[in-house]
Order: structure tokens, then C-alpha cells, then sequence
């Protein structure tokens, strides 16, 4: 009996510190953006890197497309790239945090999500960043990652279209045709500049490459137009 009422009790406090927080903040809280807002105008993201092996042929596409991107960096992968971190900013695009280490906010206490963000904040603004847009890694939080969010001044920025592009049975033609048929008026796409570094398939950001020289001409032959936060 003891054993039925113990696992009760984690049961809850798994749903109070982790279940709740993060539907609250995907569904619910006014402070995270979601879309866009504004009609067809479109803002195209990367989670996941930088990654030395994929990002140069990505700027290249965007730059062919003249196309600006969000890039949600894993701050240990930044500290590593410092060059490419600096490149993205040279070629007008924005960085964002995408947590300290990968890790998923829902499975840690407050030791560790503190010292997720202490640390996140320091390595990015030694690279130079003051204005910090934050996106958790999956979209998980805890009952403490808004507290630190507030504290370091951070926007939330969730997203609304994704397309596997991350998966070992993704190509380019089925991260396309995702592309074509989630995308709306106001959406935020959430795609991955990173392979298994991060929990992705080993060269999954080629199809995600090529996907995008295709779908890029075609999203704005709709009408959308590129923005950043």
C-alpha cells in the first residue's frame, strides 16, 4: 500500500513540476510566441547547432534566397563554434539560446535548470549577445524555467510547423512537402541544423539543406515573405 501511495506521490509531482508548466506554456501563457502574427509573413528557424559540418552550405542557401533566419543555438555547441557564431550574426541573421547542454528541462530540478541558464547566459553573452530569444529543447519546461526566463531578461519563442527533418526516413522531398502543406500565414517553422550531436539522424541536415533550396522559392511564390523576430 505504502508503494501504491509513494508512486502516487511522484506521479504528481512529475505532473506539478513538468506536465503542467509545459502544456501551460505551449497552449496557454500570452508571454511565448507562437506565430507570426501578422499576415503572411513567415519566420524561418534552426534549432540544434551550429554544427561546423552543415552550416556554411545553409547560410549559403539562405544567402542565395536572401532569406534571414533564427538560429536556437545548444550553448556548449556555441562556445565550440565561436567563428560560426560570428558569421551568422555577419550575415544578418539572429541567434537564440536552445538550452545549455540538449537536455529536456521536464526531467531536472532546480540545481540543474539554474545552472542550465547561469551557464546558457554567460557563453552567450560572451559572444556577444544582449537580447536573448529562448526556445527549450522539444518545447519541455519545469516549474522553474519561466522564473529564469523573466530573471535573464529572455523572450520565448515556440513554434508552429515542423517537419521531421530530424528523422533517419526523412528526404529532402518529404521535409519539401511538409513545408508546402504545414506552412500558413503567420507560422514559425522550427527545422534542425544539426545532426546526431543532438539527438538527430547522422546527416539529416543535408536533406534538410536541399529540402529548403526547393521550398524556399515556393513558400514565397505563395506570397510569404522571411522575417526575424
Amino acid at each position: 500500500m505504502y508503494f501504491l501511495y509513494l508512486i502516487l506521490l511522484v506521479a504528481l509531482v512529475f505532473v506539478v513540476h513538468s506536465i503542467l508548466p509545459t502544456y501551460y506554456n505551449k497552449i496557454f501563457n500570452k508571454d511565448i510566441v507562437r506565430t507570426t502574427g501578422q499576415t503572411n509573413k513567415i519566420m524561418l528557424t534552426f534549432d540544434d547547432g551550429p554544427d561546423d559540418r552543415y552550416i556554411h552550405e545553409l547560410l549559403e542557401v539562405l544567402d542565395q534566397n536572401q532569406v534571414k533566419a533564427s538560429f536556437f543555438m545548444v550553448a556548449e555547441n556555441a562556445q565550440k563554434n565561436k567563428m560560426v557564431v560570428e558569421k551568422i550574426l555577419g550575415a544578418g541573421h539572429r541567434v537564440g539560446l536552445h538550452s545549455w547542454q540538449h537536455k529536456n528541462a521536464m526531467l531536472y530540478s532546480y540545481p540543474y535548470t539554474k545552472k542550465d541558464f547561469e551557464n546558457s547566459y554567460r557563453i552567450m553573452k560572451d559572444l556577444g549577445l544582449d537580447q536573448m530569444l529562448y526556445r527549450p529543447p522539444w518545447g519541455h519546461t519545469n516549474i522553474f524555467s519561466n522564473h529564469f526566463v523573466k530573471k535573464y531578461g529572455m523572450k520565448m519563442i515556440y513554434w508552429d510547423v515542423m517537419a521531421e527533418d530530424w528523422e533517419a526516413q526523412a528526404s529532402p522531398e518529404s521535409i519539401r512537402k511538409k513545408l508546402l502543406d504545414r506552412t500558413g500565414p503567420t507560422s514559425i517553422i522550427c527545422l534542425h541544423d544539426a545532426g546526431e550531436n543532438s539527438g538527430g539522424a547522422v546527416g539529416a541536415p543535408k536533406n534538410t539543406i536541399e529540402a529548403l533550396r526547393l521550398a524556399i522559392p515556393e513558400l514565397k511564390a505563395k506570397g510569404y515573405e522571411f522575417i526575424l523576430p
